[in-house]
């Protein structure tokens, strides 16, 4: 077992280097909501080789998820999300740390949420719906001082080029990072990094037996996917210290 493990991990240890291997395994990363982008995303940091993740989430899989998220196969349907995640993660990598927490996060309870946990986190991703618990994520965040990045919105979107990071000041053309940036302002939250799209979304066919002014959001099967694994892209890339190789190699391109 334990040479399978090292094998897992020789890929990364050729970009990485044995000390950035090493410093993810040692590294602890709290994934709230394990949806369509976070199921996608813990998946990555659990491939990516994070020692300890903890996976945060209330409901269970239904049929509607199994078009966009890991965790959903019509033998999960009717389980907790975090628990099949958690096992996913451990059959990914068997001397990873997976913290199954089935809670939905409110602004009373993210202070003893985090308080629970073995340690400090050493990254937060944020791939939470609802828009009160996110900007509770980035005030705790902010005065606990814990890196933190933020999905915005996926849903009735096509095209996954136009995804970017950016600071929650400097989006447009997202309906939910507008609400975000609108009400973080009120609350005192000078910063937040997210991830965006500034593509309009498109409309969404009514079903039928729909009722009326239901807003319906339909979602490709692609695209929260791929905001789950750029999401651990930019966590990774943090933890390991390649993210600032990446801005000084962006800035030297840009240099005349």
């Amino acid at each position: 077992m334990a040479e399978a493990t090292e094998a897992s991990t020789s890929r990364l240890e050729l970009i990485l280097g044995k000390d950035g291997v090493e410093r993810l395994a040692k590294s602890f990363v709290v994934v709230l909501g394990i949806g369509g982008v976070g199921s996608n995303c813990a998946e990555a940091l659990a491939r990516g080789g994070v020692g300890t993740l903890a996976f945060v989430d209330r409901d269970v899989v239904e049929p509607s998820n199994i078009n966009r998220q890991a965790v959903a196969y019509f033998s999960t349907i009717g389980r907790p999300k975090v628990e099949v995640m958690a096992e996913m993660a451990r059959d990914i990598n068997p001397e990873v740390n997976a913290i199954a927490v089935r809670s939905f996060l409110t602004r009373d309870n993210i202070g003893q949420l985090m308080a629970s946990f073995p340690r400090r986190p050493d990254y937060v991703v944020d791939a939470i719906d609802n828009v009160t618990a996110k900007l509770s994520v980035a005030l705790w965040c902010q005065e606990n001082e814990v890196p933190l990045v933020s999905s915005m919105g996926g849903a009735n979107k096509l095209h996954p080029e136009l995804l970017r990071f950016a600071d929650i000041n400097q989006t447009h053309d997202d309906p939910l990072a507008r609400i975000i940036r609108k009400e973080g302002r009120k609350r005192g939250i000078r910063k937040l990094r997210v991830l965006y799209s500034p593509e309009h979304p498109v409309s969404a066919s009514s079903p039928g037996g729909a009722p009326e002014g239901t807003r319906l959001l339909g979602t490709m099967s692609y695209f929260p996917p791929i905001m789950g694994q750029m999401l651990a892209g930019d966590v990774i890339l943090s933890l390991t210290g390649l993210a600032k190789r990446g801005e000084h190699n962006e800035r030297q391109k840009a240099q005349p």
